[in-house]
């Protein structure tokens, strides 16, 4: 049943891509489950055109995989950035580097 009570509505969940190779040995102990975290479009990656990275007070911990930011960057091409509430999903620091972190995706209601 849907939860017309939430403020939000869920739009993906996914471990973040590539957090091995930016800075999360400088920010794992800092992450708390439903920490907010900001979703910020790369337009001039060279690896990825749909590059959408995911940023933690400063610091970059990633990426959202590139099964899913095909959606995020048409959306956010368009002006929408301002729809999205990143938060903390799943920490797991003993799992592989590439599954220590998850994070939820909300659409904010209007």
């Amino acid at each position: 049943m849907f939860n017309t009570k939430s403020k939000n509505l869920h739009f993906a969940h996914f471990d973040i891509a590539g957090f091995s190779y930016w800075e999360e040995c400088m920010v794992i102990n800092q992450l708390k489950i439903g920490d907010e975290v900001q979703l910020v479009r790369e337009e001039n990656n060279k690896f990825d055109p749909y590059a959408v990275a995911i940023m933690f007070d400063g610091y970059k911990l990633g990426y959202i995989p590139r099964t899913n930011n095909e959606q995020f960057c048409a959306l956010m091409d368009q002006g929408h950035s301002n729809i999205f509430e990143a938060r903390i999903q799943r920490i797991t620091p003993d799992s592989h580097m590439e599954h220590q972190v998850s994070v939820i995706v909300y659409l904010k209601k209007a």
